[in-house]
């Protein structure tokens, strides 16, 4: 239904104004911040209400997180509303996009758009007509007014006003045109908005995180982010569509949200909002707005830039309990040791103690705690190590299809006769505590699942006693002893084994104690030097587990395989250097 038909006959008094609101004359009460930071002792009701305009980034995944677990630490609910009334700046599968990053992330709501609830529907382009009928309700009771001028006209005069030096504001052309002309203008068809008629100070309300707002105020941050004048809002577009003022507070109310935690940049937003819950009479929400993530260069990320788009960490192969973690620490403090704090966990202490200010993203943060619950994964073995198991196996089958490491390499296909994810589950055991991301995994351990060339030799990289002379014998009896181990006996002890008591046959091992190789500090050098061989030539120089866990991993095929093309590059080398 189009707004010019609906609401043509709004019954209003052009004359009315509304008192100075929440007692803006009287002295305001101290703040018990420590009370500001307790849980309610009530269960609460807290959304995160997305625009399908952008996708979900590392912000508005904070801004889910910490509505979700107030919500859950209370005993309440965690709502989902896509605020979708911007048609213009609409992403086709930002919606999409939406459910499936928060689902991945862990944050599963209790109503919305695809499960329903009690306050559905739980989009607001299916809510048009209430926003309409709450339009109406605020024409008749003098708090808003049907506004005429043309787009035109209100850029003419924006224009006007900045050139004397005064703020673009609405400057009230039409809040004194009289009711029977309004209304004769509405049915006639003439186009308009219908505007908030707003007090001459902003009110004064409690903020969870900065205090008392609104005159007298002793806190200047709260002032200059909440307490700048502001014209009169448009609630309805001429096309019958809300504002995000007006949709925003109608459905908080009809949804019965109790708090409403979101970003100080809508802390400037917050006295209109006051203002309309005060013009129907509706208790407001309590509101808590926190500090800006920003970049290095101190400024916020944005869905529209894309900055830090939710999706590429789970491309990156990024743990998702890792993220939430990392999001968590930013703009919040706890009382643990650690910062490293499961999703149980940060229900279990979750309080409202959230810090002032901006906050400077941290990557490294996140690398640090990356590796923490890789490691903590791969000691469990359970699904979570399954599933990062699965984006790693994906990540390197991409690599083998399109690889970016080394382009026009011969060498991108993997390794014959491996059970390619069961080989990556296994290096994965023994090198989570270093995992960052899939393609720094595939870079550091690529040679376990591709057949790489030899590096070039370095002499001025080996150890002491890494020379070449000597040494290509000695691995040729050690590549004989290996080839004496029974495939179903390739075990990191045998190998072990295998390695110590043929190396101390060789000169320069003779005083290393087979039960302690590091006893004598000739035979501990020299055995330094043997792996250093074997490494070169079986690992192809990579770093990783132990030596003989890493032949272990291999096999004994590509390991035998190896050593003999170390053994045909030694004696290449030793021929140039005679």
């Amino acid at each position: 239904m189009r707004l010019k038909s609906f609401l043509a006959f709004g019954n209003y008094s052009s004359t009315l104004r509304p008192c100075r609101a929440f007692g803006s004359t009287s002295k305001f009460r101290k703040v018990d911040r420590q009370a500001l930071q307790q849980l309610p002792s009530s269960p609460a009701r807290t959304r995160f209400a997305p625009s399908p305009t952008g996708y979900l980034h590392l912000g508005s995944l904070r801004t889910a997180l910490f509505n979700y677990l107030l919500a859950k630490a209370t005993g309440g609910q965690f709502v989902l509303r896509i605020e979708d009334t911007d048609n213009k700046r609409t992403i086709p599968d930002a919606e999409e996009r939406l459910y499936r990053d928060l689902k991945w992330a862990g944050l599963q709501w209790d109503e919305g758009p695809d499960i329903g609830g009690l306050y559905g529907p739980y989009k607001q382009s299916e809510r048009t007509v209430l926003y309409q009928e709450h339009a109406q309700k605020l024409l008749q009771s003098g708090h808003a007014y049907r506004c005429f001028c043309s787009s035109e006209k209100l850029g003419e005069l924006a224009r006007r006003r900045a050139s004397l030096g005064l703020p673009s504001d609405y400057d009230r052309t039409c809040d004194g045109m009289p009711r029977e002309q309004s209304d004769e203008r509405a049915s006639a068809g003439d186009p308009f908005v219908i505007r908030l008629r707003v007090p001459s100070e902003p009110p004064e309300y409690i903020d969870l995180v900065y205090g008392s707002v609104g005159k007298p105020n002793h806190n200047k941050k709260a002032q200059n982010l909440g307490e700048a004048l502001y014209e009169d809002p448009v609630l309805l577009k001429s096309d019958g569509l809300p504002t995000y003022h007006l949709a925003n507070v109608v459905d908080d109310h009809h949804m019965q949200i109790t708090h409403v935690l979101r970003a100080a940049e809508w802390m400037s937003s917050t006295p209109k909002h006051l203002t309309i819950y005060k013009a129907f009479g509706w208790k407001a929400p309590e509101f808590a707005h926190v500090g800006l993530l920003q970049d290095s260069s101190r400024q916020k990320f944005s869905k529209r830039k894309g900055d830090l788009d939710i999706r590429r960490f789970d491309d990156q192969g990024i743990c998702p309990e890792a993220l939430l973690n990392y999001v968590a620490l930013y703009g919040w403090s706890h009382h643990h040791k650690s910062d490293v704090l499961s999703l149980s966990d940060l229900i279990a202490s979750f309080d409202m103690k959230f810090t002032k200010g901006n906050t400077i993203v941290q990557p490294h943060k996140l690398m640090y705690l990356q590796k923490k619950y890789a490691a903590r994964y791969a000691d469990e073995g359970g699904p979570q190590f399954e599933a990062l198991v699965d984006r790693v196996f994906e990540a390197v089958q991409q690599e083998f299809e399109a690889p970016s490491w080394f382009p026009e390499s011969e060498y991108t296909n993997p390794l014959q006769g491996q059970d390619l994810k069961k080989q990556i589950a296994t290096v994965l055991k023994y090198t989570a505590k270093n995992f960052t991301t899939s393609r720094e995994f595939f870079d550091n351990y690529k040679y376990f699942f591709c057949d790489l060339p030899l590096p070039p030799f370095r002499n001025d990289s080996s150890p002491r006693y890494a020379t070449i002379q000597g040494f290509e014998q000695n691995l040729a009896n050690i590549k004989r002893s290996l080839r004496g181990v029974d495939t179903e006996n390739w075990t990191e002890g045998n190998i072990k084994e295998v390695l110590l008591m043929t190396a101390k046959e060789f000169e320069g091992f003779a005083k290393l104690d087979v039960d302690n190789e590091s006893d004598h500090k000739d035979g501990r050098q020299a055995y330094k030097a043997l792996l250093w061989y074997l490494r070169w030539g079986i690992a192809r120089g990579g770093s990783g587990p132990a030596m003989y866990t890493t032949m272990a991993i291999l096999g004994k095929a590509v390991c035998l395989q190896r050593l003999e093309e170390l053994l045909d590059r030694l004696e290449s080398l030793e021929g140039e250097s005679k």
